[in-house]
């Protein structure tokens, strides 16, 4: 007889939170109703699930990924993030899913 390997119970209960994790995470970029981003955002940020929107700081490609540009005239722009265009998502230090974002960049003359 072979005996059944029994999963830590720590392990597990980590593995399912990571999994309901992933799933808020989906539900939240596809919900349509404000209500439900509202719940979805304080139930994540109630087990330590921040969302990531850091339009307004400057483009930091270890933090952010660039989905696009936007020219600028003003050169105290160049780099910063005009918009995010997918959420991040940070489980307490631990980058989950790094923002999509659109980043000022000079114009060229």
């Amino acid at each position: 007889m072979i005996a059944a390997v029994t999963a830590d119970p720590l392990d597990q209960a980590m593995a399912e939170r990571a999994t309901l994790i992933q799933l808020c995470m989906y539900a939240l970029d596809r919900a349509r109703s404000t209500g439900v981003v509202e719940r979805l955002t304080e139930g994540m940020s109630a087990i330590g699930v921040s969302s990531l929107r850091p339009d307004g700081s400057r483009f930091d490609p270890a933090l952010h990924e660039a989905g696009g540009t936007l020219p600028t005239d003003d050169p105290a722009l160049d780099g910063v993030i005009a918009e995010t265009e997918v959420l991040g998502f940070a489980d307490r230090d631990r980058i989950l899913r790094a923002p999509v974002v659109t980043v000022y960049q000079l114009r060229k003359p």
